[in-house]
């Protein structure tokens, strides 16, 4: 039986129609519905000679504009619906639909990572795997562009992951399609902040730039209600013209981190957000701070770098990020004693097990006394091992599991170690993501402690089982980054 919320982990390459009928500019009418009668299709995208869309003629298109109105020799690009909304083949088929809906689409191009035709998606083949009762969610979490629609998109999230969670849908999954909505907020919200500025006199962007989200977003690891971990990649510029481009993005940055903390996405504590200039640099600006970091590897600098390596663009030229990655992948891969000095400054992350298979719990906040912070004591640990190992092996994949799964197949972690981890993660990721959920529907502060009375005891077995994975993990990164290993004094 298909779960009944398996539309929203599903994407839009795996339900569109993989052979659309495709034809480039110039072909007459005539030829067109010859094609169209031959092959059974209801519509075709008009391409270019990269085979990039460019518009789209359906039946009704025919109806109203070709037949009977238009010459047989008529070009398609006379008579096309231009320009044609497109969807990514790796979008998730829920915000397809949500489009579609919006726009009274019945049919939409499918494009990949260069925007060249792969499919067309079908509403009605889309709509068949939604249970007409998740409908209304769909265009809930697909609401407008204003500040309230995007607040009831971000409270959507709980009853989202409440019921993924009860059609047993893996935590990291959720934890994927969370960040997806997230991200999704910020491209909004940008986009917003883009159109106001321009209408209040500030002009467009004074250089090409890149919205970066870090850590839990930059992994696709989002838990209910991650705070900000932004910056910003900007062009590069002359010097003499700082003052003027830098005003204009600490305008933008004023703008996005406060329409983020109104519509639930809340302010960095850590002021790990564009507003602050540490992360607010030119292009070439972070190439020679990564360098710096790297060369320093002071406590400051490397805890920098720990929250800065897992980053990933959500809004604009996404090369930027690329290049950037680049840099970090070279740079980190070729320097074992940084990495050395990464571990040690992590080496009191440990897991929450002590002797006997004992529990760790809280003893000094009252409120969390007798519980355990599965974020610090067993997710925190487990993704800084495996980053490092990912980045030693320059690995440039950026979900835990991604990562494991890329060490894995090179031979670095052995079926039985990667089959733990694995196991590990997605229990914790599970339990931590089912008691916020519990907290948020109690009226309580959403926090990553769980008490482990509460625990089944399958559970407990398991997440002690999950403790000995990581620890043994720790003990194989130590001995990788180990001073003898190394060779260095």
């Amino acid at each position: 039986m298909q779960s009944q919320t398996a539309i929203f982990s599903k994407l839009v390459k795996d339900f569109m129609r993989r052979v659309p009928l495709a034809v480039e500019t110039g072909v007459p009418c005539a030829r067109l519905i010859e094609r169209l009668a031959a092959e059974d299709a209801s519509s075709a995208t008009v391409t270019d000679g990269q085979g990039r869309p460019l518009g789209i003629i359906t039946e009704q298109d025919i109806t109203r504009r070709v037949a009977l109105r238009a010459l047989p020799e008529t070009p398609v690009e006379d008579v096309m619906t231009a320009p044609v909304m497109t969807i990514p083949a790796d979008e998730y088929l829920y915000f397809a639909i949500a489009r579609m809906r919006r726009h009274g689409l019945r049919h939409m191009p499918v494009v990949d990572a260069g925007g060249g035709l792969v499919g067309m998606l079908d509403l009605h083949d889309a709509l068949a795997v939604a249970a007409e009762r998740l409908v209304g969610q769909i265009d809930i979490l697909t609401r407008d562009d204003s500040l309230d629609g995007l607040k009831q998109i971000k409270a959507a999230q709980v009853e989202l992951a409440a019921q993924l969670l009860e059609d047993n849908l893996p935590a990291p999954e959720i934890q994927a399609l969370l960040t997806h909505v997230n991200r999704d907020i910020y491209r909004r919200l940008v986009d917003l902040s883009l159109l106001a500025m321009e209408a209040e006199g500030h002009g467009p962007p004074p250089v090409g730039f890149c919205v970066v989200v870090m850590g839990s977003g930059g992994r696709g690891e989002n838990f209910l209600y991650p705070d900000q971990d932004n910056g910003f990649i900007l062009g590069d510029y002359p010097d003499d013209r700082h003052t003027e481009i830098d005003s204009w993005f600490i305008e933008l940055a004023e703008r996005l981190t406060g329409d983020l903390d109104a519509v639930g996405i809340p302010l960095c504590h850590g002021h790990v957000m564009a507003t602050n200039p540490l992360w607010r640099k030119t292009l070439t600006q972070w190439k020679e701070q990564i360098a710096l970091w790297s060369r320093k590897r002071n406590p400051t600098a490397l805890r920098l770098c720990d929250i800065f390596f897992d980053f990933r663009s959500a809004w604009g030229d996404a090369a930027m990020a690329e290049e950037l990655r680049a840099v970090v992948t070279r740079v980190t891969s070729a320097n074992p004693v940084f990495l050395r000095d990464m571990y040690a400054d992590d080496a009191e992350h440990g897991v929450a097990l002590g002797f006997f298979r004992r529990f760790i719990t809280e003893r000094k906040d009252k409120e969390h006394k007798g519980k355990i912070n599965l974020k610090h004591t067993g997710t925190l640990p487990l993704v800084e091992s495996v980053r490092l190992l990912a980045l030693s092996e320059g690995v440039e994949n950026l979900s835990t599991l991604g990562r494991m799964r890329v060490l894995h197949e090179s031979g670095f972690l052995g079926v039985d170690e990667y089959d733990y981890l694995f196991g590990a993660y997605t229990l914790i990721t599970r339990l931590l993501l089912r008691q916020q959920v519990a907290d948020f529907k109690a009226g309580v502060p959403v926090s990553n402690y769980v008490d482990p009375k509460f625990l089944t005891e399958r559970e407990r077995d398991m997440l002690v089982d999950s403790f000995k994975a990581i620890r043994a993990l720790r003990g194989r990164v130590k001995d990788e980054f180990s001073v003898e290993v190394l060779g260095t004094p």
